[in-house]
């Protein structure tokens, strides 16, 4: 069994990608977001075209990610994942360069991490940036950037966490879903069985219940919902 889990507003507290562009954008990056919001572009054409108005060094970049938290029970999640011989994998339609940051200045080295590819270049002496597609997860067909159902297709049986829009898709075929937030409103609405959760500390001790389970039937199986 395989666990995949987005990052912002899951792992951390907030969207990463919302504090660099309120920081560092100009202003246009607020349009831009309407535009998604609005059903007019997907994520991945949103993402790419806000990317391109940061205007930052990289070490301001750094410094800005170094204020960044993330969940206080996740550390101690992934050491019950470790125990439980459970491999984690961070799956998001965000941004790899912010994610591994934040992660490894909260001491978190070796989690694999599948996002949109940030790239820079010097122009005029100052760093540009820009946005490419994760090579295993590209070709969304909802307009995103990582295609997470891409990514755990065929990888079963498999557990999911995630809080918002871009997890939708993909929590329609986790075996087992944890949710919150914006997601579980969506599973609700349509019938998709979860698991709720209100922090790491919260979902790890709900995993621990249902892991015996999943063990004897030798897959995961669909859960009820669990406020």
């Amino acid at each position: 069994m395989q666990v995949f889990s987005d990052f912002d507003g899951t792992i951390s507290i907030q969207d990463v990608t919302d504090i660099v562009l309120s920081h560092f954008a100009d202003p246009e990056w607020e349009e831009i977001e309407k535009q998604w919001k609005d059903g007019l572009i997907g994520s991945a054409d949103c993402m790419r075209r806000q990317i391109a108005l940061i205007r930052a060094s990289r070490g301001e970049l750094g410094a800005l990610l170094d204020t960044v938290a993330i969940d206080p029970g996740f550390k101690s999640f992934l050491d019950y994942c470790r125990l439980a011989g459970l491999p984690v994998s961070v799956v998001s339609d965000g941004v790899d360069h912010f994610i591994r940051h934040v992660l490894l200045r909260n001491g978190i080295a070796d989690l694999p991490v599948i996002a949109n590819r940030l790239t820079y270049r010097l122009v005029d002496g100052r760093e540009a940036y820009a946005l490419s597609p994760a090579l295993t997860a590209a070709g969304c067909s909802s307009g995103s950037g990582v295609c997470k159902c891409h990514v755990i297709w065929g990888i079963e049986p498999h557990i999911y966490i995630g809080d918002g829009r871009s997890d939708f898709c993909v929590a329609g075929m986790a075996d087992i879903v944890f949710a919150k937030d914006r997601l579980a409103d969506h599973c609700t609405d349509h019938g998709i069985p979860f698991i709720g959760f209100a922090d790491f500390t919260d979902l790890r001790s709900k995993l621990k219940a249902v892991l015996p389970g999943i063990a004897r039937q030798g897959r995961a199986v669909p859960q009820s919902q669990i406020a």
